[in-house]
C-alpha cells in the first residue's frame, strides 16, 4: 500500500480483503477525512504541495501542536475500536509524539510536519493492520 492516498475517498472505495467485510466503512471514511484535514487537505497553488492544518496550527507555539495531536488521536482511538493491534497502536502513538516533538521546533518543525504527515502515516498503518485497501479512482 502506498504512503500517499488520494484526497478523495468515494463511498464504495473500500474493497473486501479478508476480514474487511466486518470493518466499519463509515469509520474508515471518517479517519481518512481527519487525516486529510490535518495533513493534505489543501493544495498550495504555484508549488503544488498539499498541506493540511497540522503545519498551520504548528505556527502557534505549543497550543497548535497540542491541538493537532488531540485531533489526530481520533484516528488512533477509532483504530483501537476497529481492532487494530496493540503494536500498531503503539506505533501510531509514537508518530503523534514525534510529530508534536519535532513540530514544536519553530519554523523547521512546521516544514517537517508537511513532509512527515504523521496522521496519513497513522491511517495507512491502521488500514494495513486491518487488511483494508482503498481503491481510488484516479
Amino acid at each position: 500500500m502506498s504512503d500517499e492516498l488520494s484526497a478523495e475517498v468515494p463511498h464504495d472505495a473500500i474493497s473486501d480483503v479478508d476480514a474487511a467485510a466486518d470493518i466499519d466503512e463509515a469509520a474508515i471514511r471518517r479517519m481518512h477525512a481527519v487525516a486529510r484535514l490535518l495533513d493534505d487537505g489543501i493544495e498550495l497553488p504555484v508549488v503544488g504541495v498539499r498541506v493540511g492544518i497540522d503545519p498551520l496550527l504548528g505556527l502557534l507555539p505549543v497550543a497548535g501542536d497540542t491541538a493537532s495531536a488531540v485531533i489526530g488521536l481520533y484516528i488512533v482511538a477509532e483504530s483501537a475500536r476497529l481492532g487494530v493491534s496493540y503494536r500498531t497502536i503503539a506505533r501510531m502513538l509514537f508518530n503523534i509524539l514525534l510529530d508534536v516533538a519535532v513540530g514544536s521546533i519553530p519554523v523547521v518543525g512546521d516544514l517537517i510536519d508537511v513532509a512527515f504527515r504523521a496522521h496519513r502515516r497513522n491511517l495507512n498503518l491502521a488500514l494495513g493492520d486491518l487488511d483494508v485497501e482503498l481503491e481510488l479512482d484516479t
